[in-house]
């Protein structure tokens, strides 16, 4: 068996500190990149009733042709 490693107070206090100012600083990210999360979702959704509307458009314009050859 391997005996466990000591660490020293100074080393663990260092380590503390390290993973505090690592999420402190992942929330400050997140909390700069939510808006542009949101703005890019917001794009998505503009996009999808754009081409949906250009699909309806599309399907309109067929079924007028459709009639009119057949006429």
């Amino acid at each position: 068996m391997v005996p466990p490693v000591q660490v020293s107070p100074l080393i663990k206090t260092a380590r503390w500190s390290a993973l505090l100012v690592g999420i402190i600083y992942g929330k400050r990210r997140y909390d700069n990149l939510k808006p542009i999360a949101e703005e890019e979702r917001r794009i998505e959704e503009e996009e999808k009733k754009v081409r949906e509307e250009k699909e309806r458009i599309a399907k309109q314009i067929a079924e007028a042709s459709e009639e009119t050859i057949l006429k």
